[in-house]
């Protein structure tokens, strides 16, 4: 039987792919690569970009190719067959990838590529720097120990994949066991209609009358900010704070407890391995950061400057509470709805109020416009093209030359067998092939925004306009690349703390006058967003941004003192870490069964793995840039064209803080950020 993993050319035909067929291309292709990968050794040939890095790049982009549209259903579609075919993989996967890392014979021959000055000094600024990366990642997968230690870390990698997986799966679980099924209507009483007919519609896909309310994100959100209901309230938050967990309705059903602890043992012990302090010290040495100190330094002094207009944030929101709703006792499920309540009394806006504005259909061709103003692309549905669910699109984006620059699928709202949050991920980037072929990069970009009720369209909430346009930056940071290298193309080889760069300064235009105008339209009336509503909006902007600001450091201090100061004798001591970063720097007391720590997926099942503070220290970064256009115009050609040109088309193909200083004319500063979180500097 052929299997159409091996045999197809450009996009994945994802409704041939059966989970029967994962394992054994994969099996292939490992071995392909390996036979490759000695031949090359054993040749005569002296070692050069042609002979030798070409061939192995456009190897691994196969393998990458054909993991890609695996990986990602299996996040999108899950099922028992295709997790299973999956977790099959993981283990092969880590292996070769550290085979491949302790390769003595393949650092010789990029390291003499690397020694050969003459040779060295004709290659591209790009390929330079991937060869250069390939070094570092040499000593990064212990290729210089000693045999034994080699073996050992080799063990400890594949464990890590298959508890990180296990780690996400136990949540995905924890989130789809628990539900609340609602008859008395009663319970509803304060919810917004929207959300009502989407807990109806929910139960209705069940064959169950009255109401289903999830843990699914749209579902959870509408009951934690307008539910009257404080007990209905209490039981959500409890269950969602509690997933995967030893506490709440679930309590150890699918508890990561352990999980957590061996994940953060062997990451220190694979540091160490390599001659590191710590795991942190490990995951800095490929990002801008050079020291956990520095960054602990960082995010403390972000945490200084904020902390008393949190203090100042929160007491409002009681002293609101108690007055105008007599609640004496203040508890964590009664922040979102109270903060709700004054954001109305305050401004007189909420985020249903907004949520007619922002139809699907004004929002998508709207975002779309926006680009094309500032980079003069131009994108296009694309209909017929195989994806893995009805609801997906399909996009092309062309430059102003009419050249195809990039393609995208755009999977926008949460649904069952779906993985929570929202991301980008590459399907396959741009490169041009040692045959003189080239590849167009591909996205994924995947969202859990409300699903459109009955006959109406989707209609979003202000926030989840600005996820799409959080998760749209990295596309374009993937698609618009010009970089023909697959290692530095796109995403690709891009600093873990600058890669939130092009994404969080996407999210400015949320809250620009001109912008909005593009983005919205009434779904019934088509009128754009009024005067009155974008200035109460824009009086919004900042509410509660100190409580945000503190909440966002809690989560970064707590990674990187997590990986920065494990001691074996100790533990992980995961609560004790999250308490004492809490006790310093939250205002919101967590309730005493909290287990936040075991649904973060971030950074026990993700890339950001004392890494976190990158959302931070990219902040900076972005609103620093974004500081340039409001300078020059929000819609400035120019301006559009130097970020375009110094950021989003050089991918990884240099230091980051080159292409800022590129794009600024300087080091990035502070003050813009605190600028725009209404903290004062």
């Amino acid at each position: 039987m052929s299997n159409p993993l091996l045999s197809f050319d450009g996009l994945p035909p994802f409704s041939k792919i059966k989970p029967e067929q994962v394992e054994p291309a994969i099996d292939h292709l490992l071995d392909h690569n390996r036979k490759l990968v000695e031949q090359l050794i054993n040749s005569n040939a002296k070692p050069s970009w042609d002979n030798f890095v070409q061939v192995l790049e456009d190897a691994d982009d196969r393998l990458n190719r054909v993991w890609s549209p695996i990986s990602h259903m299996n996040s999108v579609v899950n099922s028992d067959e295709l997790r299973d075919a999956y977790n099959a993989c993981l283990p092969k996967l880590s292996e070769y990838g550290t085979e491949m890392g302790q390769n003595e014979n393949l650092f010789k021959a990029y390291d003499s590529i690397k020694k050969d000055q003459t040779e060295f000094n004709k290659l591209s600024t790009a390929q330079k720097k991937i060869i250069e990366n390939a070094l570092l990642d040499f000593k990064l997968s212990g290729f210089d120990l000693h045999d034994d230690k080699k073996k050992r870390f080799k063990d400890i990698q594949q464990q890590l994949s298959k508890l990180t997986t296990k780690y996400e799966e136990n949540v995905l679980d924890a989130t789809r066991a628990w539900n609340k099924h609602v008859t008395d209507d009663t319970l509803l009483k304060g919810l917004p209609d929207s959300a009502i007919a989407m807990a109806k519609q929910t139960a209705e896909q069940k064959q169950l009358d009255g109401w289903l309310f999830t843990l699914d994100f749209p579902s959870y959100y509408a009951v934690m900010s307008y539910a009257d209901d404080r007990e209905f309230r209490f039981e959500m938050y409890e269950a969602y704070v509690t997933r995967a967990s030893d506490q709440g309705p679930n309590k150890g059903e699918f508890d990561n407890s352990a999980v957590m602890e061996e994940i953060i043992a062997l990451r220190d012990e694979s540091a160490k391995l390599l001659g590191f302090d710590n795991y942190a010290e490990r995951s800095l040495a490929r990002k801008m950061a050079e020291t956990p100190e520095q960054v602990i330094t960082f995010l403390n002094e972000l945490a200084d400057k904020s902390h008393a207009m949190a203090e100042k944030d929160f007491q409002e929101l009681k002293d609101y509470a108690h007055e105008h709703h007599l609640q004496t006792e203040f508890e964590p499920w009664d922040a979102t709805y109270y903060s709700e309540k004054l954001r109305e009394h305050k401004y007189s806006i909420n985020q249903e109020t907004l949520k007619p504005y922002f139809p699907e259909t004004r929002v998508i061709p709207g975002m779309f416009e926006v680009v094309n103003k500032l980079y003069g692309i131009e994108i296009t549905q694309v209909d017929g093209v195989d994806s893995w669910h009805k609801d997906v699109n399909f996009y092309e984006i062309k430059d102003q030359s009419g050249q195809l620059r990039g393609q995208f699928y755009l999977d926008l709202y949460a649904r069952e067998h779906k993985r929570g949050g929202a991301w980008m991920d590459d399907c396959m980037g741009r490169s041009v092939h040692k045959d003189g072929s080239s590849q167009i990069p591909v996205a994924y970009l995947t969202c859990n925004l409300s699903p459109p009720i009955g006959d109406q369209p989707a209609l979003f909430t202000h926030n989840e306009v600005t996820t799409l346009f959080h998760e749209f930056g990295h596309g374009l940071h993937h698609m618009l690349t010009k970089i023909d290298y697959i290692g530095v193309s796109g995403i690709n080889g891009v600093a873990w703390d600058a890669v939130e760069l092009p994404s969080q300064f996407m999210e400015n235009w949320c809250w620009e006058k001109d912008a909005l105008k593009l983005i919205t339209g009434h779904f019934e009336t088509g009128e754009t967003l009024p005067d009155d509503l974008f200035a109460k909006m824009y009086a919004a902007k900042n509410f509660q941004s100190g409580m945000q600001m503190v909440r966002q450091l809690e989560l970064g201090l707590f990674d990187i003192k997590l990986h920065a100061e494990y001691q074996p004798k100790q533990g992980a001591r995961i609560q004790e870490t999250l308490d004492a970063v809490r006790e310093k720097v939250a205002v919101v007391k967590a309730a005493a069964f909290n287990r936040f720590q075991h649904g973060f997926t971030h950074i026990f099942a993700g890339g950001y793995a004392a890494g976190y503070y990158s959302y931070m220290w990219a902040e900076v970064l972005s609103a620093d840039a974004f500081a340039k256009f409001e300078e020059n115009g929000i819609f400035d050609q120019q301006t559009g064209n130097d970020f375009l040109q110094n950021i989003l088309e050089k991918g990884g193909s240099q230091e980051p803080m080159e292409l800022f200083i590129a794009f600024r004319g300087r080091e990035p500063e502070i003050e813009a950020l605190l600028r725009h979180s209404g903290i004062a500097a």
